[in-house]
């Protein structure tokens, strides 16, 4: 039961930076979304999950730092609504 939720959770994973990356090139999302992040941050996670479940340490590696990414920009685009909304 266990193996099937982490490859339901690796799928789900690969499906929104599927998603993530169809809403951009197609214009629907900006790259500076926050929709865009959340999507890639929590497929990284997904991807975290199912990678490191599966052995696969380089994979599960440069995923974390995706993940990371994501939540760095979500907190600069958060800064930055902050900021602007302060000043007036």
């Amino acid at each position: 039961m266990t193996k099937l939720v982490i490859e339901i959770v690796g799928w789900a994973g690969a499906a929104l930076f599927l998603l993530s990356y169809v809403l951009v090139s197609t214009g629907r999302l900006q790259g500076q979304s926050r929709t865009y992040q959340w999507l890639n941050v929590v497929g990284a996670v997904g991807f975290v999950i199912n990678s490191g479940w599966n052995g696969a340490y380089p994979s599960a590696a440069v995923n974390v730092i995706w993940a990371m990414i994501g939540l760095v920009t979500l907190w600069q685009l958060s800064r930055k609504k902050d900021s602007s909304t302060s000043a007036t």
